[in-house]
């Protein structure tokens, strides 16, 4: 399955699915803009380091929708035979959903702890700061605490994630209005 996440605006994105023998989806415009990373960009990173089979990206690989993508309409497809798949693609899709809300809860909490981990070490490195392993570092608010989160990530999977992350940021970063950035989901 390949995904690709296409700048659509100064301040937006919209995201592609594209899967062998199936409709193409698509959700445009997504939410979560950020000028370093779209957010279901770091979703699909952190489903693909943790291994979440039913996470957002899971469930689209399976066959769902995950409760926000909708299919790509298609001129050369009838309207009767249109209306049929759309329902068989919410069925699937609710079907999917109702069996991944653990992996769900644990991609949107990973997300969180890896967004925060990711930005603390940018800023780190911004300044000229050591990147030390997780600590009780508290963001500006004062409660971030990703030791707390070991029961989510281990220290090695984080450490790939902020890789990949700052990776794919810069990639992100020098893309055009109108050009995509495409990532592969394993199969």
């Amino acid at each position: 399955m390949e995904i690709q996440f296409r700048r659509t605006g100064q301040r937006r994105y919209g995201v592609t699915i594209l899967r062998a023998g199936q409709v193409a989806l698509e959700m445009h415009p997504a939410p979560g803009f950020d000028a370093r990373m779209p957010h279901d960009l770091l979703h699909l990173i952190v489903e693909q380091e943790l291994g979440l089979r039913r996470g957002i990206f899971g469930q689209i690989a399976a066959g769902g929708t995950a409760g926000t993508f909708h299919r790509v309409p298609s001129d050369k497809e009838p309207a009767r035979q249109t209306s049929r798949r759309q329902k068989d693609l919410v069925r699937r899709g609710a079907k999917l959903m109702s069996q991944g809300q653990q992996d769900l809860a644990v991609s949107e909490r990973a997300t969180w702890v890896c967004l925060r981990e990711w930005m603390a070490r940018t800023e780190a490195q911004a300044r000229g700061a050591s990147t030390a392993h997780r600590s009780a570092r508290p963001d500006k608010h004062g409660i971030y605490n990703p030791a707390a989160e070991t029961d989510v990530l281990r220290e090695d999977q984080l450490d790939r994630i902020c890789d990949r992350l700052n990776e794919l940021s810069a990639e992100w970063m020098r893309l055009a209005i109108g050009e995509a950035l495409s990532v592969r989901w394993p199969e």
